[in-house]
């Protein structure tokens, strides 16, 4: 079937927003989405007639333990995780990230080696350097390959040694676009006897998470990149967490995973999570008549890739005909499969601000400088000031759009050269 764009962007209030009389156009969305009215709404709910603190035998605090129980169940059905007690929810990647790899080196020895690749967003890159640092382990930097913008199986292969203890791997780049075999990459890094912990963040607005399928270890994304609240999420096999080391309080349940949620959740912000999951479970309806939650969300991923990637191709196609625009990452349409629609540019004498700056003025959100892909950044020999100008798309945008972004780029070139 067509995909049903009308009735997508009719749930998301956002996008009918006009500033001055003009429209927004979202193309930041790398750095968060916007998000349906239902999951505004769930979160409002919660706070207006539910809000209480957990444990008690009240009615509100009976729904408090509800949501937030039916959040993790949630979760797990949105990642392909056998249960919701294998996904720990807490702030945010990077402060998850931060705080799960206390637990995850503890019994690591000195001189053993983690393996962290160049296409890192910071927030599996800073962790990981602290923690080396502080217990005297060897970091080893993995490149990812300039020609097909993924990290090739001979490249770690070169790097795995009988020290490796864990490799920290991107999933898809929040630069460059480019979506690395995860799978594969895991595989090779289990049979060195390491562990791997997956960044999925960026791949989780467009393409289906399977951590079953993947092999990996561990993986975190942030629900606000794929269209829900400010929360970070973190997967990790059910055995390995509960032989973790918690860093927790002395009266903090032993169980997974309360042991590595600190503090108050944020329950308002739960209930959110679960209208998110429901709101691709309610996109797969559109064209499944299943019953089943993870095959409908399956169903709602493959119809916003079939409309995505056209949109991806479009938009590469339009930047790469304006004369000095570099794109970092896959243009090739045939390997459209193989990124998601974030694409990032740089002019030859047009610095990322001066467009970042016109586009906003017309209306288009997109970000530039490095953000927080400091690697590939430095990897690729950008100035860090000034980095890219990164547009990133998502299953609410347009053709009209894209048009409109190619445009309005062509126009500031012409403009300031």
């Amino acid at each position: 079937m067509k995909f049903p764009i009308s009735d997508v962007r009719a749930r998301f209030p956002a996008l009918a927003i006009r500033d001055d009389g003009c429209g927004r156009i979202y193309a930041d969305n790398p750095a968060g989405t916007q998000v349906p009215a239902s999951v505004a709404e769930a979160v409002s709910q919660y706070m207006l007639t539910t809000s209480a603190n957990a444990g008690g035998h009240f009615n509100t605090s009976v729904e408090t333990d509800r949501i937030t129980l039916k959040s993790h169940d949630d979760a797990a059905v949105f990642l392909g995780a056998s249960s919701g007690r294998e996904v720990v929810i807490g702030q945010s990647m990077t402060a998850l990230t931060f705080h799960m790899s206390r637990s995850i080196c503890r019994d690591f020895e000195p001189g053993d080696e983690i393996i962290i690749t160049r296409m890192e967003h910071e927030g599996n890159v800073g962790p990981w350097l602290t923690i080396a640092e502080d217990m005297g382990l060897v970091v080893r930097w993995l490149d990812f390959n300039r020609e097909t913008w993924v990290v090739e199986p001979e490249d770690l292969s070169a790097l795995l040694t009988d020290r490796t203890r864990l490799l920290a791997l991107n999933h898809a780049s929040n630069m460059t676009g480019s979506i690395n075999d995860v799978a594969g990459l895991s595989a090779m890094a289990k049979d060195a006897g390491a562990l791997v912990f997956v960044d999925a963040v960026q791949l989780a607005p467009h393409h289906l998470v399977d951590v079953q399928a993947l092999g990996c270890d561990f993986l975190a994304c942030s629900s606000y990149k794929f269209f829900g609240p400010h929360l970070g999420l973190l997967w990790g096999r059910k055995d390995i967490l509960q032989d973790l080391y918690p860093y927790k309080g002395r009266c903090v349940s032993d169980d997974t995973p309360d042991r590595f949620e600190l503090g108050t959740p944020q329950f308002e912000l739960l209930a959110g999570l679960s209208a998110t999951v429901a709101y691709f479970e309610d996109l797969g309806r559109l064209e499944s008549a299943s019953d089943n939650r993870r095959a409908l969300i399956t169903t709602a991923y493959q119809m916003s890739r079939d409309y995505e990637e056209p949109l991806t191709n479009m938009l590469i196609d339009g930047l790469a005909q304006i004369p000095g625009v570099s794109i970092y990452g896959i243009t090739n349409p045939n390997r459209v499969k193989h990124r998601v629609p974030t694409v990032s540019i740089r002019h030859s004498s047009v610095k990322p601000t001066e467009i970042a700056r016109a586009l906003a003025f017309a209306g288009i959100h997109v970000w530039h400088g490095h953000n927080y892909a400091y690697e590939p950044a430095r990897a690729l020999n950008l100035p860090l000031d000034e980095g890219v100008v990164r547009i990133g798309l998502a299953h609410y945008n347009t053709n009209d759009e894209v048009e409109s972004i190619i445009d309005e780029v062509q126009k500031t070139v012409a403009r300031t050269k």
